[in-house]
């Protein structure tokens, strides 16, 4: 008898266990939730305003702006989080004060860099004859662009596109080098107490937002689907 309460008293506990690492991981999620999201609220469009810096006539510009692309394409974003959050106060004496403030700016830095070059793909894959077309159709370039080619360029960047957002999802998990409590940092705090597995549970929850990215995006390729070419 005694064996069966003790045995009954270690699954209580576990349970409690299980229960308190997956809420602790739940508040971790949130953070990774709103970094996410952020990111694409603003690098989305930010991406397609450096896209048509890079492709613009005017040289220095272009040039300017094909140069900030490559330095953050070819930089680590870790690199980046820490030279936003800490370079402000090292050099102009104005240390950063909110870690998620610093971990959006470098995000949205980084994706916005990363979705100009997919936008530029896009837009340059479309026929100059369509241009041609719709210059003798008399229609302006703004015409043209949200007429004629925007929808033909979003078809084709859906996937590349999806593929670099499912990315984003994992890589919310570096804002923890300056300390934000994501859902990663939460589960390190179990591991401290020699606790290792709440680690490896994180990826059931990253396994099941991408998978629900997956699906979205799947069902936005099909939707788009209706022509081939």
């Amino acid at each position: 008898m005694t064996e069966i309460l003790l045995n009954a008293a270690q699954g209580g506990f576990l349970n409690s266990e299980f229960a308190e690492v997956s809420i602790s991981l739940l508040d971790g999620l949130w953070e990774n939730i709103r970094l996410f999201s952020s990111t694409l609220l603003f690098a989305l469009p930010l991406g397609l305003i450096i896209t048509f810096g890079s492709m613009s006539k005017f040289r220095p510009l272009k040039y300017l702006t094909r140069l900030f692309v490559w330095v953050i394409r070819g930089t680590p974003l870790m690199l980046q989080l820490f030279v936003v959050f800490y370079v402000p106060g090292l050099i102009f004496n104005v240390p950063m004060q909110d870690r998620m403030t610093a971990a959006l700016i470098a995000f949205v830095i980084n994706y916005s860099a990363y979705f100009s070059e997919i936008y530029r793909g896009g837009i340059e894959s479309i026929p100059k004859g369509q241009y041609e077309a719709c210059q003798v159709l008399g229609m302006t370039k703004g015409q043209t662009f949200f007429k004629v080619i925007l929808m033909q360029v979003v078809k084709r960047v859906v996937p590349p596109m999806s593929n670099e957002i499912i990315t984003l999802v994992k890589d919310t998990s570096l804002a923890r080098v300056i300390a934000v409590s994501e859902i990663l940092m939460a589960a390190e705090r179990f591991s401290r107490k020699g606790v290792i597995w709440p680690l490896f549970y994180t990826a059931v929850y990253f396994l099941v937002f991408c998978g629900g990215l997956t699906l979205l995006f799947g069902w936005i390729e099909k939707k788009l689907d209706y022509y081939k070419g």
